[in-house]
């Protein structure tokens, strides 16, 4: 079967149950929490495919990454997933699940990146720029990169706006490069 498509049917169906028991939302947090999780600790995938770890210790290492919320749900899903041997795909199951949660919640996810930290009297502008354009509820995540020495770039879902340093200097070039050979 297609890695993609498994996820996306974990996702799918944790949304629909989630939904019926009106816990999308914590599920939602939970899921972000996941995520986060992953990141800091990019040790956790490998932890998860190892064989010698009984299925018990992963669920409790899984636990441990989000607070329980009502009714457990995260808990009961993470010994399906366990149960059917799909523990790999954990990460990509709440990326999914957050995918769809805010699609079907109307969630447009604005990701801005610098090359350091921003403060708050720009990012609070941003914001309001990014809110008064968008006709939906926002999202924001913010991201560090140094590679693209200034700026920032704005992605808004699908679109992305490069106002970075690092893009000026290679549209410099190009034109450079480009002018060079037409002489």
């Amino acid at each position: 079967m297609n890695e993609g498509v498994i996820p996306g049917r974990y996702a799918m169906a944790l949304y629909k149950y989630a939904v019926d028991n009106k816990a999308a939302a914590t599920l939602y947090r939970q899921a972000k929490s996941v995520e986060e999780a992953f990141v800091s600790h990019p040790e956790l995938q490998a932890a998860l495919e190892n064989p010698v770890l009984k299925p018990a210790e992963k669920e409790a290492m899984l636990a441990s990454v989000v607070k329980s919320g009502k009714g457990d749900y995260f808990a009961n899903f993470i010994k399906l997933v366990l149960q059917k041997r799909r523990e790999v795909f954990v990460r990509e199951i709440f990326l999914k699940y957050q995918q769809i949660y805010r699609k079907k919640n109307n969630i447009a996810q604005v990701e801005v990146i610098t090359a350091v930290r921003l403060p708050e009297e720009i990012t609070d502008k941003i914001k309001s720029l990014v809110l008064k354009k968008a006709g939906q509820e926002v999202e924001f995540v913010y991201r560090y990169d140094k590679s693209i020495i200034g700026g920032f770039i704005l992605k808004v879902d699908s679109m992305q706006l490069d106002a970075s340093v690092a893009r000026e200097l290679k549209d410099l070039r190009f034109k450079l490069l480009k002018s060079d050979k037409t002489v």
